[in-house]
């Protein structure tokens, strides 16, 4: 009878412990500590250790930023690390889920009880979830750094995953990279990315953000971070600032951004300072660029949205139903794709308030239609894609969240009893939330074991998309009249400005 699992990793041998009858390994270290000289470098190989390491506790999160951040300020460095969940080491030859969370690139952990494995790793998975560098310590360009250090960090846990995945009884050539928000958008650049994608076979996107920048705009970030430091943008001055100083200042940043409408433009108004950045050596260029242009290879894909994905920033923020006329305009001036589209959302929407028209476009431009345009390329590319859409309101709070931002991970992850899921799904939850719960994970669990979610794939032709809700059915893309407002056009925005 297995108690406490131990498993040889190519680094030292790690000892877990057992969590409703599953082997459960935590904070085993994939990439060294990067503080020190290792401060905003690319990742470096583990250490190796000498006896059994335990790999009981959670690795410390990295530096967070943002009005509401993963975790607290810790003394722990030791950011670069990833947790297993396995039905059994000696299974041998499971599929295995590589878990990205997000965090619009500037906090995020795989610590969060949200992402509790036990029910995917019931079903039959290897999970394993990656702890990156986010906000400046992983995405500000720095002069005397390399770019996008964030998803250097991501190939060096999938790496790990190479070497290491089947002692824990998964098979390394049955890959599936799966992420929400940030972590769908950096599973989007990964597949651009040189080195990355022989390190999986399927990815998993729920709410891709369209938002890469270029050198031009990242570095004017920067500059402006370092002001407010009174330093220089450089690695060798920043690395003098504490990690957790330098992250309140990204979050400062972050809340002056408004101010600076006329010289950003959209980056501003998403009110995020520190994306991924189209440097030409990490990242070459947008995925749908990429996809579009042939550089990269279309792949298996299962993608999703949300119906209402901007309103849980708007609850979160006090703000929603109160948006103005001008505020509106704004959006609708800022993010829709050519100079008429704005006249056609109204005409789209003639009930719509101000409040609503504001909530479409932002949904449409950060995430709605990047998730649509990613499957629309990989499948052009030669890919397979399947494409979902969350319609199901999130029941608590009155329904005030509706069909929201992030409403679909404590769905997939079957976790509504934790805190952000009974949050938004109520305690305890409703048959109806059980029930798309329980469709989700299958979802999730049959495309990683075998590429086919369930439902027919998406193509050109046909763009069917599967709605899910208490009562799920298999529909034409889009429901939405904005969704015939971005047809053909492509996002092509590598500047935000």
């Amino acid at each position: 009878m297995l108690t406490q699992p131990v498993v040889r990793t190519t680094e030292g041998t790690v000892r877990g412990f057992l969590d409703r009858g599953l082997a459960v390994f935590r904070g085993i270290p994939y990439a060294q500590p990067p503080v020190g000289p290792l401060r905003f470098a690319a990742p470096a190989p583990p250490e190796p250790w000498d006896g059994v390491r335990e790999a009981f506790e959670f690795g410390p999160v990295a530096p967070q930023s943002g009005p509401l951040p993963a975790g607290e300020p810790s003394t722990g460095t030791d950011w670069l690390t990833l947790n297993v969940c396995t039905p059994h080491p000696d299974s041998g030859g499971l599929p295995v889920l590589v878990w990205l969370p997000g965090g619009g690139y500037i906090s995020g952990t795989a610590n969060d009880p949200m992402y509790d494995p036990v029910e995917l790793a019931r079903a039959g998975l290897v999970v394993v979830s990656v702890n990156y560098r986010v906000g400046a310590e992983g995405f500000a360009l720095l002069e005397g750094a390399p770019a996008n250090r964030g998803f250097l960090d991501q190939i060096a846990a999938l790496e790990w995953v190479r070497r290491n995945v089947a002692g824990f009884g998964g098979d390394p050539d049955r890959v599936t990279v799966a992420g929400q928000s940030a972590g769908a958008g950096s599973i989007a650049a990964l597949l651009t990315v040189d080195g990355a994608r022989g390190l999986f076979r399927r990815i998993v996107t729920h709410s891709v953000p369209g938002r890469f920048c270029t050198p031009a705009l990242a570095a004017e970030v920067t500059a402006e971070l370092a002001k407010q430091l009174g330093t220089t943008p450089t690695a060798a001055a920043l690395a003098e600032v504490d990690p957790w100083r330098l992250a309140a200042a990204v979050t400062d940043l972050g809340t002056a951004l408004p101010q600076h409408l006329a010289r950003w433009g959209r980056l501003a108004q998403a009110g995020i300072a520190t994306i991924p950045v189209v440097d030409g050596e990490v990242l070459r260029g947008t995925p749908w660029s990429a996809l579009d242009s042939g550089r990269t290879d279309g792949i298996e894909l299962l993608a999703g949205h949300t119906r209402d994905e901007f309103r849980l920033f708007s609850v979160l923020s006090g703000r929603h139903g109160s948006y103005t006329e001008e505020e509106a305009r704004l959006a609708l001036e800022l993010y829709a794709p050519w100079p008429t589209a704005p006249d056609e959302y109204r005409a789209a929407y003639p009930g719509a308030t101000a409040a609503d028209l504001l909530e479409t476009v932002s949904s449409d431009a950060l995430f709605r239609m990047p998730s649509l345009r990613l499957a629309e390329a990989n499948a052009a590319a030669g890919g397979t894609s399947y494409l979902f859409e969350l319609t199901f309101p999130a029941p608590a709070a009155g329904g005030v969240f509706g069909a929201c931002h992030a409403l679909d991970v404590p769905l997939a992850f079957g976790t509504l009893g934790s805190p952000a899921g009974r949050r938004l799904l109520g305690d305890p939850p409703s048959p109806e939330a059980v029930r798309v719960s329980q469709e989700l994970q299958r979802s999730w669990v049959r495309f990683a074991t075998t590429g086919d979610p369930g439902w027919p794939a998406f193509e050109p032709d046909g763009r069917l998309t599967r709605v899910l809700d208490a009562r799920s059915e298999t529909v034409r893309y889009p429901e939405q009249a904005s969704g015939r407002i971005w047809a053909g056009h492509p996002l092509t925005a590598d500047d935000l400005r």
